[in-house]
């Protein structure tokens, strides 16, 4: 008599109400995450672009994916919807180090080109962009279409505080580790479906869904302040509070800057003028929010 073939889930499962070990379980495409139950839900779009580099002004996209999904105010995920994925060939081949990253090679990309109508009909009737790296994609994004210049954004990397979760890290697959998943990376519809499940989860410490979280975040508004012709040799100071160099080929100063909420506001702009510059120096100071964060048109 053949023994019964032992289920997997039930071992997982059996596993997993062990504080003595982890299970780490595949992510599964699904339609549904939560049930509807008549409230009210927006659509948000989940997007990833992969590129021929990091460079603005002279790499290009070579994968566009975006998923829909239905939300509510209160954080919880509904259904997940239609998927957009396309390739588009650059105007030079994809060198081998974005091959090794991405997985895309030049013959998966012959012949195609980001329908950008298309793109247009899929983002408009979305609520909320989100991107894993906001700063990253939607410069890309806004690029390719002016429809993303329309909608709101929000950043699953940097707008939830991962680390005060428990999280060690904010890179996606570590995040997902940590949720307890993993899927197959860097593949942009790949890279889509597990933001949406991670952002559908419930975190250990807020027990709060990490969608609710993010959306709190991304309703207010920060302040960017612009330390422009700072000392150079304050530049140590200035990046020990916390100030980023912006060095990048777009309309913005060459300079340091720091985003701060409307509590800092004016501490941030004492401190520049009384230990930055030790004058009453006008500075240049721009109101963010979801509309223009992350966004090269107002930062």
């Amino acid at each position: 008599m053949s023994e019964a073939v032992p289920n997997l889930a039930d071992l997982a499962d059996i596993l997993s109400a062990s504080d003595d070990y982890r299970v780490q379980r595949r992510l599964m495409p699904r339609s549904t995450i939560t049930r509807p139950d008549g409230t009210p839900t927006k659509t948000a779009i989940l997007i990833d672009v992969e590129t021929t580099g990091l460079d603005l002004q002279n790499d290009e996209i070579i994968e566009l994916a975006m998923i829909s999904f239905a939300y509510s105010l209160d954080g919880r995920i509904f259904e997940i919807g239609q998927t957009f994925q396309h390739f588009q060939e650059p105007s030079r081949p994809i060198s081998a180090e974005i091959t090794r990253i991405t997985g895309i090679t030049n013959a998966m990309v012959a012949g195609h080109k980001i329908d950008i109508a298309e793109v247009a009909a899929f983002v408009s009737p979305a609520a909320l962009v989100i991107a894993h790296n906001a700063g990253f994609d939607r410069r890309f994004a806004e690029r390719l279409s002016d429809v993303f210049t329309t909608k709101p954004w929000a950043c699953s990397m940097s707008e939830i505080d991962w680390a005060s979760e428990g999280f060690e890290g904010t890179k996606l697959h570590y995040l997902a580790a940590g949720a307890g998943f993993f899927y197959d990376r860097h593949r942009a519809e790949h890279d889509c479906r597990a933001v949406i499940e991670l952002l559908a989860s419930v975190l250990p410490v807020s027990n709060r869904t990490a969608l609710a979280s993010l959306l709190d975040r991304a309703r207010q508004s920060t302040w960017r302040i612009w330390a422009e012709n700072a000392p150079y040799d304050l530049k140590e100071v200035l990046k020990a509070r916390g100030y980023r160099w912006n060095g990048d080929g777009n309309p913005n100063p060459r300079a340091w800057y720091i985003d701060v909420d409307d509590v800092r506001r004016e501490a941030e702009i004492s401190f520049l003028r009384k230990e930055i510059y030790l004058r009453d120096v006008d500075l240049l100071v721009h109101r963010m929010d979801a509309y223009n964060r992350f966004s090269d048109r107002q930062n």
